[in-house]
């Protein structure tokens, strides 16, 4: 499937998984318009998309703990256009450490505050964009962490209650939404091998049953979910941990 009609905007891609989406739908087509908690840091992967021969790359800030931030974020994207196809929300801080008592409570507000306040903010801000286009999708990055019953993790208890949060925002906003044609897709990854996508190991990691899930998997599984027809609402992807 090719993206080139595809309008995306993309939280969190200075590094890791955002990044790796970002280039790769670049890759297929799609303009892209990225961000990241450091204005630097959005510009670096939009040079490297440049640097690719694909022009329709646009680079934001947007701290996803900020209210004030996020919507500057989605007034700055509809400068550039009247519609957004696909959101991915893909920001999130990690935090670490299984003991409660292990992260200050100034890490715990930011950990909570990225990842459910800012995905509930970063789609009340693009969706009247979304709204405009005929294929809108809003695709959320939420964690094994968020499936309920899940306690294989090392990471802390305040990174849990916000990938919950995110799953129950996106459970209701699924059927919200449906009656105006926006799928919402979640995929409930567990640790994953993010190779470079600008790297030879992109295509060489192994993807067998006894390896760990890679990124490309992940990217193959949005492609997938996002080329159904817009009667297939496929609400999630939950993945076997090995």
């Amino acid at each position: 499937m090719r993206w080139d009609n595809r309008r995306v905007v993309i939280t969190a891609a200075g590094r890791d998984f955002g990044r790796t989406l970002a280039i790769t739908l670049a890759d297929l087509g799609a303009e892209i318009f990225l961000s990241a908690r450091e204005l630097t840091a959005a510009q670096r992967v939009r040079d490297e998309i440049r640097h690719r021969g694909h022009q329709r790359v646009h680079a934001f800030a947007c701290d996803l703990t900020s209210p004030a931030s996020i919507r500057d974020f989605a007034s700055g994207v509809a400068e550039h256009t009247d519609r957004v196809d696909v959101l991915v929300n893909n920001g999130s801080r990690y935090l670490a450490g299984p003991d409660l008592l292990s992260a200050t409570d100034a890490d715990v507000v930011d950990t909570i505050a990225s990842g459910a306040t800012g995905t509930v903010l970063t789609t009340k801000s693009f969706l009247p964009l979304l709204l405009n286009s005929e294929v809108p999708d809003v695709v959320t990055m939420v964690s094994a962490c968020g499936t309920p019953g899940h306690h294989r993790s090392d990471a802390h208890d305040a990174f849990y209650a916000a990938k919950s949060a995110q799953a129950g925002f996106a459970e209701i906003l699924s059927k919200r939404l449906r009656p105006q044609g926006v799928r919402v897709i979640s995929l409930y990854p567990p640790d994953f091998d993010n190779a470079d996508p600008l790297s030879g190991e992109w295509e060489t990691t192994s993807r067998e049953a006894e390896d760990a899930l890679s990124a490309h998997s992940l990217v193959e599984c949005i492609l997938f979910a996002v080329a159904q027809p817009r009667d297939c609402f496929i609400k999630s992807f939950h993945f076997e941990q090995v």
